[in-house]
């Protein structure tokens, strides 16, 4: 009798023979490879097609699927984010001397891929390790109003007393968040830390990141203004970037 366990540890075994080949991979030769019943390939070649990790040519032999291909154009969109707003953290951190970091929408939250520490000893801290529910940060703000995130519902976790308590009132801050041009979160997180971010677009006009910037409430709590301004001007700057063809 087969198991789950070996249900996967089969079907895995074909997808990697499959993946790793130099090009398409015929059903005589998994059968082959894999030494597993015809039927049972049969099965597994099934699943693992209707689940997008594998494709069949009009052959009839197997290559890696939509699946994989669309991890590599997103990797790669990453990269490039990454690489071309390198100069843009560094502007922000020179000019502000705090924690900045650039966030992505994964699933429905925020993946951190790029910070520049803060120059003060009270405030860096490593924010790529550390998971922070979307609601409670300014760079989920961002996400949640452009639609890059889906919107929490019903009663939302509460790390402070200041953190926003439902969906409807997230609602209500998103609608200023849009209207201002970026996001503030006011110790919501952790009692103390203030957080602004403002959105990134990609080169179809869609919000695909948020940059922002987080330090103490004593040192940011009367520059909310002023660095957003900053905040949305070099994330323009990031966008514009972003939009112009990518180099070879």
């Amino acid at each position: 009798m087969t198991t789950g366990s070996q249900s996967i540890d089969r079907a895995a075994t074909i997808l990697s023979l499959i993946v790793r080949a130099d090009g398409p991979v015929s059903y005589t030769d998994l059968v082959d490879e894999t030494a597993l019943a015809r039927s049972t390939v049969s099965r597994l070649l099934q699943a693992l097609e209707r689940n997008g990790l594998i494709d069949r040519n009009k052959d009839g032999q197997f290559t890696s699927g939509a699946l994989f291909a669309h991890y590599a154009a997103r990797f790669d969109t990453i990269e490039r984010l990454n690489a071309t707003a390198q100069p843009v953290l560094e502007r922000v951190a020179e000019e502000t001397n705090e924690t900045v970091n650039l966030g992505v929408p994964r699933g429905n939250t925020v993946v951190q891929i790029a910070q520049i520490d803060s120059t003060y000893v009270l405030g860096a801290t490593n924010w790529q390790d550390i998971e922070v529910p979307p609601h409670c940060s300014a760079l989920g703000k961002v996400l949640y109003a452009y639609e890059a995130i889906a919107l929490p519902r019903g009663r939302l976790e509460g790390r402070t007393p200041s953190s926003v308590p439902t969906g409807s009132a997230l609602r209500r801050q998103l609608a200023t968040v849009r209207r201002h041009g970026y996001a503030v979160a006011i110790s919501e997180f952790e009692e103390g830390l203030d957080a602004l971010a403002a959105p990134v677009r990609g080169s179809d006009g869609q919000v695909q990141a948020a940059l922002g910037v987080s330090g103490p409430s004593f040192r940011l709590g009367e520059m909310h203004k002023q660095l957003g301004d900053l905040l949305m001007a070099e994330s323009a700057r990031l966008t514009r970037a972003l939009k112009r063809p990518a180099r070879n």
